[in-house]
């Protein structure tokens, strides 16, 4: 605090615009103007300086209890600072600098010890590295570097990394069909299962939910890609923010498999074994078919969630029993006809 003794203050000053800083002494707030202004070509009319750090604002009163080699910043009357964040606001839309950043970033990282700088500077370059605006496998080699020659675009492999999931689900009510004993009670599965699946080719194993190409009810992600996790099965939203663009980079895709299509009433404890009981009790044709097609297979009961948000212990959700038959007038209206015709014939 050297101004304290009526000496110069040396201090660290920059521009809002710049990185550079630059060494310069003063003796009073008026002084440092005029330096900084000069040298980092700032009007000094209206000029005024901020502390780096949070934004305040250096006043005469102010000036001679700076510690020695604080940092400011030099603005001009119409600019205005609000600490760190704005530099940060700044690397959030770095376009223009994206390059040299990459090459910061890099040169840092070759050259830093601690685990906890390296995991920031590494998600850093994950992110400036995004090759995303990228779509054809002739454009972006290093992202298709492990998927099956006949995809040629982001878009159809992502696409049919969906549909491979939820096929896997279609897959789960055969398997479950195996194991009945019962033929006739077999018998009425299988015509359950082939319907379902007859649902869900038609509506091309909803793939389109991965598909950045798709119109936007269709597709869990933005047109650029970016998927937002949808949190745990018992809240509405994700309170961690999670959120991955898989078309980005390759190591973005392969992390995202890691994530999950998690169903909130669950498959395998309640929507599996209700469809068992249903049928059970009554032939394949009473029961309500789009009901089970939506639970298993489509947003209706599907969030996408981050394996941090994937609750794997029981939901305690059932399914909704007013839903699993079909209506009497639609499932019951043929036994109805044949009734009344009988009652005119006698």
């Amino acid at each position: 605090m050297s101004g304290l003794c009526g000496k110069t203050v040396p201090v660290k000053i920059r521009s809002c615009d710049g990185n550079r800083k630059y060494g310069v002494a003063a003796k009073d707030l008026k002084e440092l103007l005029q330096k900084g202004c000069k040298l980092l070509q700032v009007p000094l009319a209206g000029a005024h300086v901020c502390l780096y750090s949070d934004g305040t604002k250096v006043t005469e009163e102010f000036f001679p209890t700076l510690p020695d080699h604080a940092e400011l910043v030099l603005l001009s009357r119409e600019q205005t600072w609000s600490g760190v964040v704005c530099d940060i606001g700044r690397l959030l839309n770095t376009d223009r600098h994206a390059e040299g950043l990459v090459r910061a970033a890099k040169g840092l990282l070759s050259e830093e010890q601690s685990p906890r700088t390296r995991k920031i500077l590494t998600d850093l370059l994950l992110n400036l590295e995004d090759r995303s605006e990228l779509e054809s496998r002739a454009d972006d080699e290093e992202w298709f570097k492990g998927v099956d020659a006949r995809f040629k675009t982001k878009s159809s492999y992502m696409k049919f990394n969906c549909e491979s999931r939820i096929r896997g689900y279609m897959k789960e009510v055969d398997d479950a069909a195996k194991t009945i004993e019962k033929v006739k009670f077999r018998a009425e599965l299988l015509k359950t299962a082939k319907r379902l699946a007859e649902m869900l080719k038609a509506a091309k194993y909803n793939g389109g939910y991965f598909d950045r190409t798709e119109k936007e009810p269709d597709r869990l992600c933005t047109r650029d890609g970016w998927f937002t996790c949808q949190g745990p099965f018992d809240q509405n939203a994700c309170r961690s923010l999670h959120s991955i663009n898989p078309y980005g980079s390759r190591e973005s895709r392969v992390v995202f498999s890691t994530w999950n299509l998690d169903h909130r009433i669950e498959k395998k404890r309640a929507i599996i074994p209700a469809l068992l009981e249903a049928l059970r009790n009554r032939k394949a044709d009473e029961v309500n078919l789009t009901y089970f097609y939506r639970l298993l297979f489509t947003r209706e009961n599907l969030k996408l969630v981050h394996i941090v948000c994937h609750k794997k212990g029981a939901h305690d959700l059932r399914c909704d029993s007013r839903r699993i038959y079909r209506r009497a007038g639609n499932a019951g209206g043929g036994n109805q006809r044949a009734r009344g015709k009988k009652r005119r014939l006698m």
